[in-house]
């Protein structure tokens, strides 16, 4: 799949789970989409394991215009996300324009803040689950969920099944 012109941002923080931030960049890059690592102003963040990722940019700087897609890697980075306005804004106007909104693992706990799930279905780790319901969402224990532009995985395990889905969703977009 050729994604060539579309620009993926990936969000990042403090605590990332190193699998599901670094597997969806790779992947998109193979496919050739341009992919753009977003903090919330550290030049770099430690993964859980302790693995470095440095920002391409402070993601309240960023266009959602100039934009394909989000995607919202799990560990104890949606913690810190979540609290900072810019990602939550950056992430409702994505999905208030139809673009691709993905979340993995903890990443779902970034869409609840963002007040985007009512009426959605997605997955995540069970940990939130009753966070996701809260919200208004139907949570589902699958590998991978797909209710329109909202892409939802578990966890690790599940990148197999969540990558060829959000992959999917970004080329039907114009």
């Amino acid at each position: 799949m050729n994604l060539q012109g579309k620009r993926i941002a990936i969000l990042a923080e403090r605590q990332y789970e190193d699998l599901e931030l670094w597997y969806p960049k790779l992947r998109l890059e193979e496919a050739r989409a341009e992919v753009v690592i977003a903090g919330t102003g550290e030049p770099e963040y430690a993964s859980k394991h302790g693995y470095p990722v440095r920002v391409d940019a402070n993601v309240g700087d960023l266009d959602p215009a100039d934009f394909a897609g989000v995607v919202v890697p799990g560990g104890w980075a949606p913690d810190y996300l979540r609290r900072h306005e810019p990602v939550t804004a950056f992430v409702a106007a994505m999905d208030a324009a139809g673009k691709l909104v993905a979340a993995i693992c903890h990443g779902g706990s970034v869409l609840v803040s963002a007040g985007i799930l009512r009426g959605r279905q997605l997955t995540s780790v069970t940990a939130i689950r009753d966070d996701l319901i809260n919200a208004g969402a139907t949570w589902i224990d699958a590998e991978t969920v797909v209710d329109r532009n909202l892409v939802s995985a578990r966890r690790p395990d599940d990148l197999p099944a969540f990558l060829p889905a959000i992959i999917a969703v970004l080329a039907e977009q114009p």
